[in-house]
């Protein structure tokens, strides 16, 4: 067991390695830049950023233009930057790190993340980890309650359904599982909006965050209710499909078990159907179904619904990602990438355990790497 998950520690590092490099590798070859950005914004669209580099610059070198050959040559890759004076971009080059050539810039990016250094948002003026840690509440709401909720929904259902297999039950429910999984969960959460919302019709449940106004004054069981009343429509908006998902797989699950020789031996032997199920099926049955719970959760926690967060106004880890993207704001996507890319992996490892903690038949170590 020991040697097996040090095998997989040790793997991870090539692995995260390789991942940070495909995606420098594509950061450089995508349009844009943080520089581009800047500069965009001298023009006039947003001067949020402009002037956060102009300030840490201690002088007003941003906006003087400046003509001729030299300037020409220093401000021709960047499209919009003809006539700005060739120091400022060059010290805008400086501040995003820019200024050194590719292979360093990954290299140093890669020691830093080896110590946990993710430096500091480009327009944010706030580090990465802090930012990930404002974000970090709304994403482990919507990630423990789906996972808890789609479970708790899915393997009493999915029990059901392979009892009661080719029955009007069976048929009934899996046409509402089916048309479920195929309604895309943001269109969902328009119509609750819609319906519940003050849309169109009731106006029962809030429409932003995760709490109310005043929400530090109320009473400990007030606090617990509002929170959960904010929550209700997202959660049933990212649950939509997902708890299809499970309730099939415990449904086949319990379907193949069913149908092995040990279940005709424990019914020749007398056993009630319900010992037959829950005592010789069950353990079995739940294998892939339990072991794969922490895959589900960190995949609920950190993927969660970007369209559900914007609807909602749920400001969590994929708002942040999506926001970061498009703003070219390096140093919180290759953080966060590094952050989610190290829990994935290590919950791998974590759902390989929990297959040999339930069932010790499973032996990973006989298996080669």
């Amino acid at each position: 067991m020991t040697a097996y998950i040090a095998r997989r520690v040790l793997l991870m590092l090539p692995t995260l390695l390789g991942i940070l490099f495909v995606s420098f590798v594509v950061v450089q070859f995508a349009p844009g830049g943080p520089v581009e950005r800047v500069i965009a914004q001298l023009s006039g669209a947003d001067t949020g950023a402009a002037s956060r580099v102009s300030g840490s610059s201690g002088g007003d070198f941003g906006a003087r233009p400046q003509t001729g050959a030299a300037a020409d040559a220093v401000n021709s890759k960047y499209r919009g930057a003809q006539g700005l004076d060739p120091e400022f971009i060059k010290k805008l080059e400086a501040q995003f790190g820019f200024d050194k050539p590719a292979h360093e810039r990954f290299l140093l990016m890669v020691w830093n993340f080896a110590r946990f250094d993710f430096g500091k948002s480009y327009f944010r003026d706030v580090s990465v980890i802090q930012l990930i840690k404002e974000k970090l509440p709304v994403s482990m709401s919507l990630g423990i309650w789906m996972t808890l909720l789609t479970y708790l929904i899915s393997i009493p259902l999915g029990i059901r359904k392979a009892v009661a297999d080719g029955t009007k039950f069976d048929t009934w429910t899996s046409a509402v599982i089916i048309i479920g999984f195929a309604i895309p969960g943001f269109l969902f959460a328009i119509l609750l909006i819609i319906l519940l919302a003050g849309g169109s019709f009731l106006n029962i449940f809030p429409l932003r965050g995760l709490t109310s106004d005043g929400w530090a004054q109320f009473p400990w069981y007030w606090k617990i209710i509002d929170y959960f009343w904010h929550l209700t429509l997202p959660l049933i908006s990212m649950a939509l499909g997902a708890f299809a998902t499970m309730t099939l797989l415990t449904k086949n699950s319990f379907l193949d078990e069913i149908r092995k020789q040990y279940v005709m031996t424990a019914r020749a032997k007398g056993c009630s159907e319900r010992q037959v199920l829950y005592g010789h099926i069950f353990r079995n049955a739940m294998l892939i179904v339990i072991a794969g719970f922490p895959g589900a959760f960190i995949h609920a926690f950190f993927s969660g619904s970007l369209l559900i967060e914007t609807i909602f106004s749920l400001d969590g880890l994929g708002l942040l990602g999506f926001e970061s993207v498009l703003n070219r704001d390096y140093p919180v996507v290759f953080g966060t990438l590094f952050i989610f890319s190290l829990v994935g992996l290590v919950i791998n490892l974590v759902s390989d355990l929990t297959y040999m903690w339930i069932d010790p038949r499973i032996d990973f170590e006989a298996r080669e790497v």
